[in-house]
């Protein structure tokens, strides 16, 4: 705790309010307490930091002045240590028209190019006794990968262009302490054309005053929230019908309340909701309804587990990208017709309902906990998909018993993108080779379920017969076991089960390899080895054997 020697400045805060603390406009908080601490003379303002990196839960010396969302994210402070915020006009101002010295060092942002959504700040670039004039070329890949061409120019030209608020179509405005509209009508009369405007990591928390902000631009397309603790009360946001991009990443927004800005979004076209701790999508009905123009919906880094959450998402009829990276989905299917009718359940105006994902081409599933092949081949069945991503699940992890990506590309036929990286027609030649020879080798039946699977089925693809016998004199007498395993079992996770099948406490397996023929068995020694990698086929035997004491 603070506690300065000058007195308070008369700053008022109110619980509820977002703040930073003075001179870091990224170290920000919500005030959840104001008022007098036992022990200490004045005004204290208790603070629940965003960041967690602070002292105690709202807990000081015994007695709780609040409760704080971790174990020491939240601090007392002097009101005068804090900032209520500024408005968007005066951020503008800050950032488009702030006079650097020449003899200051370094690098001074003064402007960018907006390309494809991608946007790429200009410097000049000063020494102690003279600015750089020259004019520098560099390029950059923007969001569809061409090379774009950015130019490096003179201080003045750039702050000329700056100083005429008129011609600014878009402006970045990220932890600038941004906590309101300002006066009415002040935005519209400064900046008439801006079509892009990015407000990360500010200070603003009630939907009325965006719905402010958003009215008085009404040619905005591109507006990001992300990081800006948005209120449960959504109200106040106008008709948008230019906006197109809507980015409220990290904002605590849930699936309700999206449901009811969705009113005021005619045209969006993209969505993005990653972190926001969102484990369903909790509808008035069972699909959703509207978002008629969507073509990408960005879910990633939330708590959905069940896809038949993600299966309310089936009628969107223009949705062509659904990122799902970061979630904790086990398996996947694609409906059945019987499926979408009970979605359906009689909503009249999807009579006509069209195929489920009927134009969905990029499906992004990586780092989720998906470990079984129907899953994998129920992909098959989406119409229209060809860039995939199973990066980070155990089915694509051959560590964990996964399968590797040629196996992956095989059996997704109409694959063209998988994990990032493109398929080429020699690739998908090349993997499909090597898996009909890898089935004919090992001896593996294709069991392939049906597409259009309206559910998880039971692994059964890729499984081997192996034949498991104890040897070791201490084991004792164990009874020989055959099991099924993937043909990517590592040797490493082969012994681990083996302690299990057997029951071997304290105790380290060695494997070997009991080929007909063969006048002694083979060690297993590389724990890194698949069961495909060494070569060990259908009804193979492995023995196992104590580990030789040193």
């Amino acid at each position: 705790m603070q506690n300065p020697d000058s007195a308070d400045s008369p700053a008022e805060f109110r619980v509820g309010q977002r703040v930073h603390s003075v001179g870091d406009p990224r170290r920000v908080g919500t005030v959840k307490y104001v008022g007098p601490v036992q022990g200490y003379s004045g005004t204290w303002v208790g603070v629940d930091w965003d960041s967690g990196d602070a002292k105690h839960d709202g807990v000081l010396d015994g007695r709780r002045y609040f409760q704080a969302h971790a174990a020491k994210s939240g601090s007392f402070v002097r009101p005068h240590n804090l900032s209520a915020g500024i408005s968007l006009l005066q951020a503008l101002l800050l950032r488009y028209r702030s006079t650097t010295s020449k003899e200051e060092e370094g690098f001074k942002y003064l402007s960018y190019v907006s390309f494809d959504k991608v946007v790429i700040f200009a410097s000049t670039i000063y020494t102690r006794n003279e600015e750089v004039a020259k004019t520098y070329e560099m390029y950059v890949l923007s969001a569809s990968n061409r090379r774009v061409s950015v130019q490096l120019v003179g201080k003045e030209q750039i702050e000329d262009k700056l100083s005429r608020f008129e011609e600014l179509t878009a402006a970045s405005l990220s932890n600038f302490g941004l906590s309101s509209p300002g006066a009415p009508f002040e935005i519209s009369s400064v900046v008439p054309n801006l079509k892009e405007l990015d407000l990360t990591g500010n200070l603003l928390s009630e939907w009325k005053d965006v719905g402010t902000i958003c009215k008085q631009l009404p040619a905005l397309a591109a507006l990001n929230l992300s990081h800006n603790l948005m209120a449960h009360d959504v109200a106040g946001l106008p008709l948008l019908v230019n906006l197109r991009v809507l980015v409220l990443n990290k904002t605590g927004i849930t699936w309700k309340e999206v449901e009811i800005i969705r009113h005021s979004l005619p045209a969006i076209e993209e969505l993005h909701l990653m972190g926001n701790n969102l484990r369903s999508i909790t509808l008035t009905s069972s699909i959703v309804l509207g978002f008629d123009h969507l073509r990408l919906l960005n879910l990633e880094d939330n708590c959905i587990a069940e896809w038949d959450e993600i299966l309310k998402l089936s009628q969107l009829r223009r949705l062509e990208q659904l990122h799902l990276n970061k979630n904790h989905l086990k398996h996947i299917f694609y409906p059945d017709s019987d499926t979408i009718l009970q979605l359906l359940n009689g909503i009249e105006s999807l009579e006509k309902s069209c195929r489920p994902f009927q134009n969905l081409h990029c499906l992004l599933l990586g780092g989720n906990k998906i470990d079984d092949l129907t899953s994998v081949d129920s992909l098959n069945s989406f119409p229209m998909l060809k860039d995939i991503r199973l990066s980070e699940n155990p089915i694509a992890d051959p560590g964990r018993g996964g399968i590797p990506r040629f196996v992956l590309i095989a059996r997704l036929s109409k694959v063209e993108i998988l994990n990032g990286s493109e398929v080429s027609p020699r690739e998908r030649k090349e993997s499909e080779i090597r898996f009909s020879e890898l089935k004919e080798f090992h001896g593996i039946e294709d069991e392939r379920p049906l597409t259009g699977a309206a559910g998880p089925q039971k692994m059964s693809l890729g499984l081997l017969s192996i034949n498991l016998k104890c040897i070791g004199a201490s084991i004792g007498e164990k009874p020989e076991l055959t099991k099924k395993l993937p043909a990517t079992t590592t040797i490493g996770k082969l012994k681990n089960l083996c302690e299990s099948f057997f029951k071997l406490k304290s105790m380290k397996p060695r494997l070997f390899l009991q080929e007909e023929g063969s006048p002694m068995p083979i060690l297993l020694d590389d724990e890194m080895a698949s069961l495909m990698d060494l070569g060990i086929g259908n009804e193979s035997t492995i023995l196992i054997d104590e580990e030789e004491s040193r």
